[in-house]
């Protein structure tokens, strides 16, 4: 009987423990550690990073104070604007593994939007907790449901929530110790109808005497980004390496990087390859190569220390210093010159990689200043055009078109701006077309060229018309296009065949129809009309022809401007400006743009053509059995 006694006894002690164990841990005071500490001690990497396993801060050393502050009780906020593929996404997940496991409360984690925020905690939040030991023991996902298992995550002593900006149930309702919003720039204007939603999640941390936030984005565009009036409220640090010749100190950036580099073509398209790249120092001009530059020492450098005093300590950040092989200075560079003549494109690697603030938005060119830049051409067609195409809007009294003469590098001419009156569905009206189309159009020493392609906008009361008079004309390069005004649109893609006459049951009359992305073209022209001198993408004008105020008040008819999307999120969308009713010169030029692009001419051969070494390729017309041969081709397959 005693043996019994004493194993029962035994038995229940170790039960009392059992039961104790999990409080007397939550009354365990905090490790001395900060976030990079805790990081290097505690955080395992997945198999899908770029280097899984043990984190090592030393890999990111500028992330170190990024971290740390976050365990400075006198710092309340954190604004960090980064380019990508530096480390910001781990330096956030390093955050909240911390505050899981050391100092835990209610945390709100808020994404763009709700499908941002379950992708995040999928691929992200989940993966650290599992392979994380001392925050798998700890963390637990709420039961209540299939999305809250995703959006919800417990742990001792406090909870994370996880949402979208669009989301304001989530974040007017519930009081939080610490606040994190990620990719700051892409949220919704407004959290429903309850305002910004920054400052709706910040209300909730009132109560806190001891709150934390934190503000993440790469930049977007100057003047509109809440990242970049974040970053301005706080100390504005910049991560400064020291010149291995002079000793200064300065952050790298783009301007300040000097490279050179080789093109050549490649089935009409340019191939860039990076022959040297280096950082030329700002105060003694001295030029150091990549490895060097990384071997120097570095710190984060102070512009406004007076913010100090309010908590808030701000950090800006691009892809220059990143330590990964996939974000080399040649890789940069070459990022760089595959977009470089594709505004939408560079826009991209001005934030995402540079790490800059884009800026080339908006009307900046005036009327007045593209009428007094008319030249006198002294012909129809001035030297250095090579190939002319023509865009059509189709009004209901009317067409309007331009010829657009081209050259390399993306140079332009405008050549004609005209107008046919009367109605698209006559035959006169593209009979005249016909003679824009056709004409010889003369050098001043008597060579000659022609139109090459045409697009016509089948949009409006007329689309069936422009589908049977463009079928008609598809010997000629003559096609019906449609405009999409997604952001994502691709300014050209291939063409499908639609059917001439809906109501026709066999549908077998097809023609070719071209959709572009009006929103890219649009970027694009307004890009090239800001370049000051004749060269890469300089837009010519001539005197007469057309080109008058008029036209010159429709070319600038637009401009971006940011609009509520659905769900919440922003988008960009081109509008009219007040004043400028008619966008049809607009409207033309981007489509005669498009024409070249999609027929993507081969210059060299041009050249020689005009030169007399052989017959011109836009002269060269199908044979018969091109025209009727029945396979899937695009129509510029003989060019």
């Amino acid at each position: 009987m005693p043996k019994m006694r004493k194993k029962a006894n035994k038995s229940g002690v170790q039960r009392l423990n059992n039961a104790i164990r999990p409080i007397l841990r939550q009354l365990r005071p905090p490790e001395n550690l900060t976030v990079s500490q805790w990081a290097d001690k505690y955080r395992i990497l997945t198999s899908s990073s770029a280097e899984p396993g043990a984190w090592r801060t030393s890999r990111t050393p500028y992330l170190k104070e990024i971290m740390d502050c976050f365990t400075d009780p006198h710092i309340r906020r954190i604004v960090m604007v980064a380019s990508s593929q530096v480390g910001k996404s781990e330096m956030e997940l390093n955050v909240l593994g911390y505050i899981m496991d050391q100092d835990p409360g209610t945390a709100i984690l808020v994404q763009p939007t709700l499908e941002d925020a379950r992708k995040f905690s999928r691929l992200r939040i989940g993966p650290m907790i599992q392979s994380t030991p001392v925050l798998r023991r700890k963390v637990r996902a709420m039961s209540e449901g299939k999305t809250k298992t995703i959006l919800q995550k417990s742990f001792p002593g406090g909870m994370l929530t996880i949402t979208g900006s669009n989301s304001a149930s989530a974040l007017a309702s519930t009081p939080a110790r610490y606040l994190i919003g990620d990719e700051r720039d892409r949220w919704a204007a407004s959290a429903g109808d309850e305002g910004d939603p920054w400052k709706l999640g910040a209300a909730r941390q009132i109560t806190f005497y001891n709150a934390k936030s934190i503000e993440v984005s790469t930049p977007t565009v100057k003047g509109h980004s809440n990242i970049e009036s974040a970053f301005y409220e706080g100390t504005q640090e910049r991560y400064m390496r020291q010149c291995p010749e002079c000793g200064a100190w300065h952050d790298i950036v783009f301007d300040n990087i000097k490279f050179q580099y080789e093109t050549k073509q490649v089935a009409g398209k340019p191939v860039y390859s990076v022959t040297s790249v280096g950082w030329a120092c700002p105060s003694c001009g001295c030029l150091s190569d990549e490895r060097t530059m990384k071997h120097q020492p570095a710190k984060w450098v102070a512009e406004n220390p007076d913010a100090l005093a309010s908590g808030v300590r701000s950090f800006w950040l691009n892809a220059f210093s990143s330590p990964w092989a996939s974000m080399t200075w040649n890789r940069i560079v070459m990022e760089f010159l595959m977009a470089k003549n594709d505004p939408m494109k560079l826009q991209v690697v001005y934030n995402t990689i540079l790490g800059q603030l884009w800026e080339d938005r908006g009307d900046l060119v005036t009327d007045d200043t593209l009428l007094a830049r008319r030249e006198d051409y002294g012909a129809e067609l001035p030297e250095g055009v090579l190939v002319l195409t023509c865009g059509v809007d189709t009004q209901d009294d009317r067409l309007e078109y331009e010829v657009l003469g081209h050259g390399r590098r993306g140079e332009t001419w405008g050549i004609h701006k005209g107008i046919i009156l009367g109605r698209p569905d006559t035959e006169e009206v593209w009979e005249r077309l016909d003679g824009v189309i056709e004409h010889d159009y003369e050098f001043e020493n008597g060579k000659t060229l022609r139109v090459s392609c045409t697009f016509v906008d089948s949009g409006g009361h007329f689309t069936r018309n422009v589908y049977e008079q463009t079928w008609k004309r598809s010997t000629k390069r003559v096609f019906a296009i449609k405009g999409s005004n997604q952001d994502s649109a691709p300014y050209t893609k291939p063409p499908t065949q639609v059917a001439i006459d809906p109501h026709d049951p066999q549908k077998r009359t097809k023609c070719y129809l071209y959709t572009i992305g009006v929103s890219a073209g649009k970027a694009a022209i307004m890009a090239n009309l800001k370049v000051q001198k004749p060269g890469r993408n300089y837009c010519h004008f001539p005197k007469g022809e057309g080109y008058d105020e008029s036209y010159f008040s429709g070319l600038l008819s637009e401009h971006l401007t940011m609009h509520a999307a659905k769900g919440g999120a922003t988008k960009w969308r081109w509008e009219k400006l007040p004043g400028h009713e008619r966008n049809e010169p607009l409207d033309i030029r981007n489509y005669a743009l498009a024409a070249f692009e999609t027929l993507n001419p081969d210059l060299d051969a041009a050249e020689r053509a005009l030169q007399g070494a052989e017959a011109a390729p836009t002269q060269r017309p199908q044979t018969a059995k091109q025209r009727h041969k029945k396979k899937k081709h695009s129509p510029f397959d003989d060019w």
